[in-house]
């Protein structure tokens, strides 16, 4: 069975819009203001995915604004618990399966120590927010590698001993995916294998910084698969299509329903949760979920 999720923010959906402040204003009254507004969308987002059957979303990392940063000195996970609670019950009883994706300044495979130590940070931020929902082992937190600086076998040594530094919840909440620029699938199942990760196959990234052009995307889909305990739920992959005259990885606006069509009957064999990531969000999500519906004439 083939689910479809989608990142982030529900668009044409009334009060859904997450706030931020800028750091000069962001003082407790407003940040707490902030964080109590931000939760109410999360909640609508969660019941509005309910009501159009979507079983896995990416809440935006935004949910508490400057969450790793020190300029936010609330206990936020205290002062929010049972709005948290609260939420995470409903995530429960919908079986709705959560991830975060910390972004591209989390990098654990730097050179310079006080880049890892705010990657650690934001990390423990993210883990954070999935432990105070008590989400279970499934809901994840995806991470690319990081960058190569000159010496690509140093720097996967130099993240294989950073992710030491990692406490135990994070490690069990972490995902490994191949990225467009750096790192492709093999690299990243490489480290995946060795430290006990698994791996998130992204379709496009792989089609721009291809590791094997023999290899299709279930090869890899099978391959990713070993790394996927039972704790870790169902194994995921990213979705997601080029957009015409922008650079390499630059997501499309919405999904191109045939390509789409033709990538799920390549893929239709596995039990996998499928991430679109695609600028119009829930659109494409509810629309790729009615392509694949048992009563779509599409398939």
């Amino acid at each position: 069975m083939i689910r479809i999720g989608y990142a982030c923010q529900a668009l044409a959906v009334e009060n859904t819009q997450l706030r931020s402040c800028i750091m000069r204003n962001a003082d407790e009254e407003r940040l707490t203001e902030i964080i109590a507004h931000n939760l109410d969308v999360l909640d609508r987002i969660i019941e509005y995915n309910k009501a159009q059957e979507i079983f896995l979303f990416r809440i935006s990392s935004e949910l508490i604004p400057f969450g790793s940063s020190p300029v936010n000195t609330l206990q936020w996970d205290l002062l929010f618990v049972e709005r948290f609670r609260e939420i995470g019950r409903k995530l429960k009883e919908y079986g709705i399966r959560v991830s975060l994706h910390p972004g591209q300044y989390t990098v654990l495979n730097s050179p310079d120590n006080a880049v890892v130590k705010r990657a650690v940070e934001d990390l423990e931020y993210h883990c954070k927010v999935l432990e105070v929902l008590k989400t279970a082992p499934d809901s994840k937190l995806i991470l690319h590698v990081g960058g190569i600086y000159r010496d690509k076998e140093a720097a996967m040594k130099r993240f294989e001993e950073n992710y030491k530094l990692l406490h135990d919840g994070i490690k069990a909440r972490l995902v490994l995916e191949n990225d467009d620029k750096s790192y492709t699938i093999s690299d990243v199942l490489e480290l995946g294998l060795k430290l006990g990760i698994p791996v998130v196959y992204d379709h496009l990234h792989n089609r721009i910084n291809c590791s094997d052009p023999s290899k299709n995307d279930s090869f890899w889909i099978e391959a990713c698969k070993s790394t996927w305990k039972d704790i870790d739920g169902r194994q995921k992959i990213h979705y997601s299509q080029q957009e015409d005259g922008k650079k390499p990885g630059s997501h499309s606006q919405t999904i191109e329903t045939s390509e789409f069509v033709k990538y799920y009957e390549s893929i239709r064999s596995h039990d996998l949760d499928v991430m679109l990531e695609v600028k119009d969000k829930n659109l494409s999500a509810v629309k790729c979920i009615q392509l694949i519906s048992p009563e779509s004439k599409g398939i």
